[in-house]
């Protein structure tokens, strides 16, 4: 004859973390002259409690990033998440074209121009409301 298991103790659902609200963000303080390479790292490491060795380090770091993600051989596009991103465009090369020159009404023949990229930064949601 069959015996039926019996199923263990039904067990309390775990406990789940309480959602915490999202702590402000310390409040942004305006800079009133253009920032040199010296003085963001200055600015960085007063603001973040960092020595400024580390910041030049983690900037350089950045620039590696940024640099490798549009390289040729790369993903094209850098985004640095809330602030800015950073796409490459290819533009196709042009061959050379007869036409008829808007000054002189003559017709003359206008040169190739040869392929090439362009870098297009865009500015995302945080940095728009800043600049508001």
């Amino acid at each position: 004859m069959a015996t039926t298991k019996k199923s263990a103790k039904p067990t309390k659902p775990a406990k789940r973390a309480k959602p915490t609200t999202p702590t402000a963000p310390p409040s942004i303080k305006p800079v009133k002259e253009a920032l040199t390479k010296t003085s963001l790292t200055g600015l960085l490491a007063e603001q973040t409690g960092v020595d400024a060795k580390s910041v030049k380090a983690v900037l350089a770091a950045l620039d590696g990033a940024i640099l490798g993600s549009v390289h040729k051989k790369g993903v094209q596009s850098f985004t640095l998440p809330g602030l800015l991103k950073i796409e490459v465009q290819k533009i196709p090369a042009k061959p050379k074209r007869k036409g008829i020159n808007p000054f002189t009404k003559q017709e003359q023949v206008f040169a190739a121009k040869p392929a090439t990229v362009r870098i297009k930064a865009r500015a995302l949601k945080k940095l728009k409301d800043a600049a508001l």
